[in-house]
């Protein structure tokens, strides 16, 4: 199922799922009450949610079954509880490196590591972008998000897919110029990331993408594409820590609530940085970048100043 986030022509935030490619549902709606009007409420109770929404034999026309062209799509967890992304393709995390002239150092391979970024800066599928003041080296990145679903500590690697509800497309814009110069203190990024992370453009449940599972990863091709032009291509299969270890990790001596976002970070080639600015400017306003995840969907936003 693709679980989402809309807004309706009265302005009102709604949440469903879709129907099919061409409707939506409003759960709250359809349900008469009985399910809540936002995914975070719902993530909070989503196993006893699930079997109710199991029931529904919903078709176009019936109340609370909307044209998807009647609603605009936003953030489907526009108020996550928190948000890490991890570093967690060996591809990337080398030719950033290499950029910088530094090899991967040893400790990298021995546990999956993150940073907290801006959940309060969530942003959706179709939001444009404000390219922070004082940068001229803006980036996207091309990740995978999971979306955590129960709540959990100290959680072993091989019941941690049991705290996953989903997942779906993560872009972490990178502000490239203002994160060179912090990360020099050695403290990792900040202002070089806080300003919007974008998700969507639906959350999709795991057990669609059980069937694609691949050593640590998953079987999908992932695309990135500036005005129509792809920069990035890369496979989630390649991935070196799988989720279950970065879940393991993100909740050692630590409680993990239903509601919480963790990123894979950049895949293989996902940013320019990779590429450098000799194969493609960094992105200016007017730009529209597409990522594409196989069975995910597409995320597409445009840059303004």
């Amino acid at each position: 199922m693709r679980f989402i986030t809309f807004e309706k022509k009265e302005s009102r935030l709604c949440a469903g799922w879709l129907l099919d490619k061409d409707h939506v549902i409003d759960m709250f709606e359809v349900s008469e009450g009985k399910l809540p009007n936002n995914l975070l409420i719902f993530l909070k109770s989503c196993d006893e949610y699930m079997e109710q929404v199991r029931r529904y034999s919903l078709k176009p026309g019936q109340k609370g079954v909307y044209p998807i062209s009647e609603i605009h799509l936003k953030a489907p967890l526009p108020n996550p509880r928190s948000f890490r992304d991890f570093y967690a393709f060996e591809q990337h995390v080398r030719a950033a490196r290499e950029k910088r002239g530094l090899d991967i150092i040893p400790e990298w391979y021995k546990m999956p590591v993150f940073y907290f970024s801006n959940h309060l800066a969530i942003s959706g599928p179709g939001d444009q972008i404000q390219r922070p003041k004082n940068c001229d080296w803006l980036d996207y990145e091309l990740e995978i998000a999971c979306i955590i679903g129960k709540e959990g500590r100290d959680i072993p690697v091989e019941e941690a897919d049991n705290y996953i509800f989903g997942y779906c497309i993560l872009n972490d814009w990178s502000a490239r110029d203002l994160q060179r110069e912090e990360m020099k203190i050695g403290l990792g990024p900040a202002k070089g990331k806080d300003f919007s992370t974008t998700i969507g453009p639906w959350i999709v449940t795991k057990d669609e993408l059980s069937p694609f599972k691949q050593d640590k990863g998953f079987n999908l091709s992932m695309r990135a594409r500036v005005n129509g032009i792809l920069l990035s291509e890369g496979n989630m299969k390649d991935i070196y820590y799988s989720f279950g270890e970065m879940i393991a990790r993100a909740s050692q001596g630590v409680t993990l609530y239903p509601g919480e976002i963790l990123g894979s970070g950049t895949v293989g080639s996902g940013c320019i940085l990779e590429h450098g600015p000799e194969v493609h400017r960094w992105l200016e306003p007017g730009d529209m970048i597409e990522l594409e995840i196989e069975k995910l969907g597409i995320l597409r936003n445009t840059v303004i100043d």
